[in-house]
């Protein structure tokens, strides 16, 4: 380097360009994916950020419910999946519980943070859970705390930002819920979660309750929450969206009727690509022009 004040460049992150995102005024609508091909097109439709789902990874790797079965290194290699074929996306990952304790917390962050995410969310649900689906029991409110706190600090390795989660609504109460959201404020989480909120005035509570700083929601129909249009929402004060049903509903949707039609003697569904769009879309194309230069 040249001279005694050589400039330092920085290098604007994921982490950064999330934050810059956030100042802007507009609604985030945030597309829940679980691989490669769910994050490239989402990417390819114009949506600049897009939610790793635990309950979406779920679905498409074990074919089961969201019901913590899914480990550390299997929503990792995910969210390595969905930068691969998405660079340019703004990830918030699901971070689940942090698969353990404080610790485990901390070493999740981390990661998810190397690997390139934007942000990562942590819960305050118990893990293991009990042997049902049936409700969702929460840490007591000073280890969610602690837990909370492991994240942040954590976080300051990468940049990226954390997204802090209370599942305490169903089973303790708004007002409890309320307090997590504001104590997870006074922790330095950068952004809030409050699940299945009752109706449009608890979200209002929890909007306010996060001092300012951005608020997101699981929007998708059928659960028993509160799910406002996008319009809504923003008119809320929410500031981001999520849809794990979203992709993942269609998409299910599409591998029946493929099935159907194969056992109806047909070659493919009336819904099916046609096959050059197919192969566009997967880039064989691309794959050609950028190979060209090494064949022999």
């Amino acid at each position: 380097m040249r001279g005694a004040h050589a400039m330092t460049l920085h290098v604007i992150t994921p982490p950064d360009r999330l934050r810059a995102l956030l100042v802007q005024p507009d609604f985030i609508v945030m597309p829940a994916v679980w691989d490669g091909l769910t994050a490239k097109l989402a990417s390819e439709a114009g949506f600049a950020t897009a939610f790793l789902s635990g309950s979406c990874v779920a679905a498409s790797r074990l074919g089961g419910p969201d019901l913590d079965l899914i480990s550390f290194g299997e929503m990792l290699n995910s969210l390595e999946m969905v930068r691969g074929a998405a660079p340019g996306t703004l990830v918030l990952a699901d971070g689940d519980h942090g698969y353990g304790n404080a610790m485990n917390v901390q070493r999740t962050v981390r990661a998810y943070g190397r690997a390139g995410a934007a942000a990562v969310l942590i819960e305050d649900k118990v893990t293991p859970r009990a042997l049902t689906a049936a409700g969702k029991p929460c840490l007591p409110r000073d280890e969610a705390r602690l837990k909370v706190r492991a994240a942040v600090e954590a976080a300051r390795d990468s940049g990226i930002l954390v997204m802090a989660r209370t599942d305490c609504r169903p089973t303790q109460g708004i007002d409890e819920a309320i307090a997590r959201v504001e104590m997870f404020v006074e922790e330095g989480a950068d952004l809030l979660f409050l699940d299945s909120p009752a109706d449009e005035a608890e979200i209002l509570r929890a909007v306010a309750a996060s001092g300012g700083r951005p608020h997101f929601a699981v929007l998708s129909p059928g659960a028993p929450r509160e799910t406002p249009t996008q319009a809504r929402a923003a008119e809320l004060g929410l500031k981001i969206g999520t849809y794990p049903t979203g992709l993942l509903s269609p998409a299910v949707a599409g591998i029946r009727s493929g099935l159907a039609a194969l056992a109806e003697g047909r070659s493919a569904a009336e819904s099916a690509l046609p096959p050059a769009e197919l192969t566009a879309t997967l880039g064989y194309g691309a794959y050609e022009a950028a190979a060209r230069q090494f064949a022999l």
